[in-house]
């Protein structure tokens, strides 16, 4: 497999005071152009450290992330984030907050009416167009989040890095936002990489799961090819038996062979 995002050999530490925290540990992965990879594990095992540092918005202790023959060493437009949190501001419309990073990435390259078409196909590909005149007090939390995916497509992202997107949502609203993303990634193409505690979603929505051992010093324990044919609709999945087997793999490795430290106790 060709790597087009590839994580070469990342430690990360914490020190404080005299006292040093190692979180990661020689975690290698390779990701192809356009794959959908989620990362699972317990509590404290790193993960969303380790979506980070592939932001830029942390460093390595020892390491590299690779992005198309790139270092990352920095924030980027061509790694977008979407937080469990979605993150708008609250005084400006759907539009806007949206259109703000259209602004911030393709101020110089795209003409005001180019800027504004993009804008609207963004909200449009997330099922928000509709909404493009309210504010985000104005809507619910799936909606927000919609808005928040729509704002980080908007800036053409080399890959999308998700860090629990749909954690705070609930059930009926997550499976919507979990076949919205599915849609998307089929018609885009894209490169993801997910940070998940849910099993079934993993195995619904990754082309490869990566089960993270637990920390201190967390690294990768193993990785689960998906092998279900897409697209991919959940109704028909209750019972598939790859797709049973697959999530059965997955919970076998987090709560037989790397169980929560609460629980192992």
């Amino acid at each position: 497999m060709n790597a087009y995002l590839k994580l070469d050999r990342i430690d990360k530490s914490f020190k404080r005071g005299g006292t040093v925290s190692e979180v990661l540990r020689d975690v290698n992965l390779d990701i192809a152009q356009g794959e959908f990879v989620s990362i699972i594990g317990h509590s404290g095992c790193g993960k969303s450290t380790l979506l980070n540092i592939v932001a830029g918005l942390a460093d390595t202790t020892k390491g590299v992330v690779f992005l198309d023959g790139t270092a990352v060493e920095e924030p980027g437009p061509d790694r977008a984030v979407v937080f469990q949190n979605h993150s708008l501001l609250p005084w400006l419309t759907v539009y806007d907050n949206v259109r703000l990073a259209v602004d911030k990435v393709f101020g110089r390259a795209k003409s005001k009416a180019e800027r504004h078409d993009w804008t609207l196909q963004q909200l449009e590909l997330v099922h928000m167009g509709h909404a493009k005149d309210k504010r985000p007090g104005e809507i619910s939390g799936g909606m927000k989040q919609r808005v928040g995916i729509a704002r980080a497509l908007a800036m053409q992202p080399k890959v999308l890095l998700m860090d629990e997107p749909f954690g705070a949502l609930d059930a009926l609203t997550r499976a919507h936002l979990q076949d919205s993303v599915m849609e998307i990634h089929a018609r885009l193409g894209n490169t993801v990489l997910m940070v998940t505690h849910d099993v079934d979603e993993a195995v619904l929505l990754s082309d490869r799961i990566v089960m993270m051992t637990n920390g201190p010093a967390a690294t990768i324990g193993e990785v689960l090819d998906v092998q279900l044919a897409r697209p991919r609709k959940r109704l028909d999945l209750v019972n598939n038996q790859t797709y049973l087997s697959a999530r059965a793999a997955v919970l076998e490795f987090l709560y037989a062979r790397h169980k929560a430290p609460s629980i192992a106790a």
